[in-house]
């Protein structure tokens, strides 16, 4: 069984009527309530002690998913110096939405991972741009969003491993809305559905490619390599006179 950690925040539940009535049990009891269906699940928040991602925790943990808004810089830097080392030693990492921003991401990453962006009411269409990914099992061509925050590009992050989605929005404008990265012995998904006030994670396709990302993203049995100083494998002979 794989086991997932959902990580959130929680800030905009404690405060914002509209995000309490969309995500009553917060955005990561909605995550937790879907992926429960087939994945061991805890859920961690940034006030919690160590923001809820203890050295026992990460340890025990195949699968983190990050959602992070209005409280990145409130992250420790030890807790992301954690999680950055768990993850080049194998631990997968689903980044959603917002946490585009988040220091773990612009640590992995080394750019800005900054974009575009708008707040309009308006649809989406994710479009699937590589359809034998693992990723987007059961998907279809496309998702439709009723409604989702606009990203816009350019988004300054990395030439992607692999392009999974391309997002279309009303206003023209489109997006790099999946991408997967490695690093080091782990995987990365980047997924970029979810804004707080919208249903994003109500969807079944949405949630569709949540699982698969879990799935794809977890760790391999791969050894992980020891760095620094290294005794030669060939030993030379000794010359004798």
């Amino acid at each position: 069984m794989i086991h997932v950690t959902i990580w959130n925040e929680f800030r905009h539940e404690k405060t914002d009527k509209a995000v309490q009535e969309m995500y009553p049990k917060g955005i990561h009891g909605q995550l937790a309530e879907f992926l429960k269906e087939d994945f061991t699940v805890k859920t961690a928040t940034l006030d919690e002690p160590e923001h809820g991602l203890s050295e026992e925790v990460l340890s025990e943990t195949d699968v983190l998913l990050w959602w992070g808004h209005v409280a990145h810089d409130e992250v420790s830097d030890e807790v992301v110096a954690r999680v950055h080392q768990r993850v080049l030693e194998g631990m997968g990492l689903i980044v959603l939405h917002s946490g585009h921003f988040s220091k773990i991401f612009k640590k992995l990453m080394g750019t800005s991972c900054d974009l575009k962006w708008r707040e309009d009411e308006k649809h989406a269409r994710v479009w699937n741009v590589n359809p034998s990914h693992p990723i987007v099992e059961g998907v279809g061509e496309y998702i439709d969003l009723e409604k989702e925050e606009m990203y816009g590009e350019h988004f300054d992050i990395p030439a992607p491993d692999e392009l999974i989605f391309v997002s279309w929005f009303p206003g023209g404008e489109v997006f790099r809305s999946g991408v997967t990265y490695r690093r080091g012995n782990g995987k990365i998904f980047y997924f970029q559905p979810g804004h707080e006030t919208y249903p994003s994670y109500y969807n079944e396709k949405v949630q569709r490619v949540i699982k698969n990302g879990v799935r794809w993203c977890r760790p391999t049995e791969n050894t992980y390599p020891h760095y620094g100083h290294f005794e030669a494998l060939e030993k030379e002979e000794e010359e004798t006179k």
